[in-house]
């Protein structure tokens, strides 16, 4: 129990870090530099304002020093991030594959929100993530060539798949930064795993899709978020799902 008892305050504590990433990566500030502050009077907030979730109840989702709002993403993130974090923990106990999966986690949650946000993928967290990936298959249960053909795999799907959409809808379809986070996905997980991520993105995302344009009329969604669902699922149950499948076709 105690480790999950650490994992959770780790994953409430990065939660907390993560939400600075989300803030700042898309407008190129430093995500250390200054420290904490309210994004509405610039004031420097306290140890006491930092406390993940605790601070946000106490402070009644209001500023200290201006009383403007603070937006309920901040405990979700950090809730969000903590749930993740216990999920791949119990799943994988304490192996060289937990603090890999928990680092791709990590990037997962930053480039989701930062996409449903502003559209763009950072390639400051893909591209590291790409090597990353790749460095991590000779810790992994993977070999080095699944994880060399996963990076071509994912990206060059994800880009086949862009040019096709952009040739029949006539407008863009995928971005360059799908096509890095595909490949990123690719190099963690291999190339077997980089087609089931799209297939569990793809059906998800066409499932949330429909269901955002009856409610907005909004056609379009960022597709990072759902690729980022759809890796996270298949390197928790995907080996499960692949059995699963098996046995209905081959009872």
């Amino acid at each position: 129990m105690m480790i999950y008892g650490l994992t959770l305050i780790l994953g409430l504590l990065f939660g907390s870090f993560f939400n600075v990433c989300i803030y700042r990566i898309p407008h190129g500030e430093s995500i250390v530099f200054p420290g904490s502050h309210c994004p509405r009077c610039n004031h420097a907030l306290t140890p006491w304002d930092n406390i993940p979730v605790i601070s946000f109840l106490l402070l009644r989702g209001k500023c200290r020093f201006c009383q403007a709002p603070i937006s309920w993403r901040y405990p979700l993130v950090e809730l969000l991030t903590a749930g993740l974090f216990l999920l791949v923990v119990h799943s994988f106990s304490l192996t060289w594959s937990t603090l890999v999966y928990l680092i791709l986690t990590s990037a997962f949650i930053v480039i989701s929100f930062i996409d449903f946000d502003h559209q763009i993928i950072p390639d400051k967290i893909s591209l590291p993530g790409i090597l990353i990936g790749f460095a991590a298959s000779f810790v992994l249960p993977l070999h080095w060539y699944d994880s060399l053909l996963g990076i071509l795999f994912g990206g060059g799907i994800i880009m086949a798949v862009g040019y096709l959409g952009e040739w029949v809808f006539k407008k863009e379809a995928m971005g360059g930064g799908d096509v890095k986070l595909m490949a990123m996905i690719g190099a963690f997980l291999g190339w077997k795993s980089a087609l089931l991520t799209i297939f569990f993105a793809s059906l998800i995302g066409a499932i949330i899709g429909i269901v955002m344009k009856r409610i907005t009329g909004k056609e379009y969604l960022p597709f990072g978020p759902f690729l980022s669902i759809g890796a996270f699922l298949t390197f928790l149950w995907g080996e499960r799902f692949l059995l699963w499948y098996w046995s209905l076709l081959l009872p």
